[in-house]
Protein backbone atom coordinates (compact mmCIF):
# COMPACT_ATOMS: atom_id res chain seq x y z
CA UNK A 1 0.00 0.00 0.00
CA UNK A 2 1.53 3.25 -0.96
CA UNK A 3 2.57 5.80 1.52
CA UNK A 4 -0.41 9.11 1.34
CA UNK A 5 0.71 11.84 3.61
CA UNK A 6 -1.78 14.09 5.54
CA UNK A 7 -0.31 17.49 5.09
CA UNK A 8 -0.29 17.42 1.46
CA UNK A 9 -2.65 17.56 -1.08
CA UNK A 10 -3.57 15.51 -4.19
CA UNK A 11 -4.59 15.28 -8.05
CA UNK A 12 -6.21 12.54 -9.19
CA UNK A 13 -3.40 12.53 -11.72
CA UNK A 14 -1.02 11.60 -8.97
CA UNK A 15 1.32 14.34 -7.81
CA UNK A 16 1.34 16.26 -4.84
CA UNK A 17 1.27 19.57 -3.68
CA UNK A 18 2.49 20.98 0.15
CA UNK A 19 2.23 24.18 0.92
CA UNK A 20 5.38 25.86 2.21
CA UNK A 21 3.82 29.34 2.84
CA UNK A 22 3.90 32.51 1.26
CA UNK A 23 2.10 31.62 -2.20
CA UNK A 24 4.84 28.94 -2.96
CA UNK A 25 3.95 25.11 -3.36
CA UNK A 26 6.43 22.19 -3.43
CA UNK A 27 5.64 19.83 -6.21
CA UNK A 28 6.04 15.95 -6.70
CA UNK A 29 4.68 12.83 -7.61
CA UNK A 30 2.91 10.61 -4.96
CA UNK A 31 3.96 7.32 -3.85
CA UNK A 32 1.54 5.07 -5.84
CA UNK A 33 2.78 6.97 -9.00
CA UNK A 34 6.46 5.88 -8.41
CA UNK A 35 5.02 2.43 -7.45
CA UNK A 36 2.99 2.36 -10.78
CA UNK A 37 6.02 3.84 -13.26
CA UNK A 38 8.85 1.64 -11.77
CA UNK A 39 12.55 2.41 -11.86
CA UNK A 40 12.27 6.05 -12.83
CA UNK A 41 15.95 6.76 -14.97
CA UNK A 42 14.94 10.39 -16.56
CA UNK A 43 13.53 13.25 -15.48
CA UNK A 44 12.78 16.65 -17.91
CA UNK A 45 12.04 19.45 -15.34
CA UNK A 46 9.94 22.63 -16.36
CA UNK A 47 11.72 25.86 -17.11
CA UNK A 48 12.30 28.13 -14.44
CA UNK A 49 10.36 30.96 -14.58
CA UNK A 50 7.70 28.87 -16.79
CA UNK A 51 4.50 29.56 -16.48
CA UNK A 52 2.75 26.16 -15.61
CA UNK A 53 -1.31 25.64 -16.03
CA UNK A 54 -3.12 23.19 -13.58
CA UNK A 55 -3.91 19.98 -16.05
CA UNK A 56 -1.48 20.23 -18.54
CA UNK A 57 2.17 18.53 -19.02
CA UNK A 58 4.73 20.69 -17.87
CA UNK A 59 7.73 17.84 -17.51
CA UNK A 60 8.30 13.96 -18.29
CA UNK A 61 9.32 10.97 -16.31
CA UNK A 62 11.07 8.47 -18.23
CA UNK A 63 11.16 4.69 -16.45
CA UNK A 64 12.66 1.73 -17.30
CA UNK A 65 8.99 0.55 -18.29
CA UNK A 66 7.56 3.48 -19.37
CA UNK A 67 7.37 7.43 -20.37
CA UNK A 68 4.98 9.75 -18.59
CA UNK A 69 4.36 13.46 -18.98
CA UNK A 70 4.01 15.41 -15.65
CA UNK A 71 1.17 17.23 -15.22
CA UNK A 72 0.73 20.43 -12.92
CA UNK A 73 -1.29 20.13 -10.32
CA UNK A 74 -1.52 23.86 -9.64
CA UNK A 75 -1.41 27.21 -12.11
CA UNK A 76 1.48 29.54 -11.32
CA UNK A 77 4.84 30.14 -12.01
CA UNK A 78 8.05 27.71 -11.48
CA UNK A 79 10.06 29.30 -8.99
CA UNK A 80 12.23 26.44 -8.16
CA UNK A 81 13.39 22.78 -9.92
CA UNK A 82 15.07 20.26 -7.89
CA UNK A 83 18.04 20.34 -10.40
CA UNK A 84 19.34 17.22 -8.79
CA UNK A 85 16.56 14.64 -9.99
CA UNK A 86 18.37 14.88 -13.48
CA UNK A 87 21.35 12.91 -12.13
CA UNK A 88 19.37 11.23 -9.43
CA UNK A 89 15.89 10.33 -10.72
CA UNK A 90 15.82 7.57 -8.17
CA UNK A 91 14.74 9.84 -5.33
CA UNK A 92 11.58 9.83 -7.00
CA UNK A 93 11.46 6.07 -6.03
CA UNK A 94 13.66 6.17 -2.86
CA UNK A 95 11.73 9.89 -1.28
CA UNK A 96 8.86 10.45 -3.42
CA UNK A 97 7.65 12.93 -0.57
CA UNK A 98 10.90 14.38 0.36
CA UNK A 99 14.14 14.73 -1.38
CA UNK A 100 12.46 13.08 -4.43
CA UNK A 101 10.48 16.93 -4.80
CA UNK A 102 9.88 18.09 -8.49
CA UNK A 103 9.32 22.29 -8.23
CA UNK A 104 8.17 25.12 -6.24
CA UNK A 105 5.33 26.98 -7.57
CA UNK A 106 4.35 30.42 -7.21
CA UNK A 107 0.59 30.01 -7.45
CA UNK A 108 -2.65 31.61 -5.86
CA UNK A 109 -3.54 30.68 -2.41
CA UNK A 110 -7.24 29.55 -4.33
CA UNK A 111 -5.13 26.30 -5.93
CA UNK A 112 -4.76 24.68 -2.62
CA UNK A 113 -8.47 24.29 -1.96
CA UNK A 114 -9.22 22.61 -5.48
CA UNK A 115 -6.94 19.69 -4.48
CA UNK A 116 -7.64 16.18 -3.18
CA UNK A 117 -7.19 15.30 0.61
CA UNK A 118 -5.44 12.55 1.94
CA UNK A 119 -8.10 10.46 2.61
CA UNK A 120 -9.89 11.46 -1.01
CA UNK A 121 -6.45 10.70 -3.00
CA UNK A 122 -6.41 7.55 -0.97
CA UNK A 123 -9.23 6.48 -2.20
CA UNK A 124 -8.61 6.98 -5.27
CA UNK A 125 -5.11 5.16 -5.36
CA UNK A 126 -6.45 1.82 -4.04
CA UNK A 127 -9.25 1.67 -6.84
Amino acid sequence: MSTVPDNLRYTETHEWVENIGGGRYRVGITDHAQELLGDLVFVELPALGSQIRAGNPCGVLESVKAAADLYAPISGTVAEVNDALVENPQWLNEDPHGRGWIMVVHADAAAWDGLLDAATYARIAEA
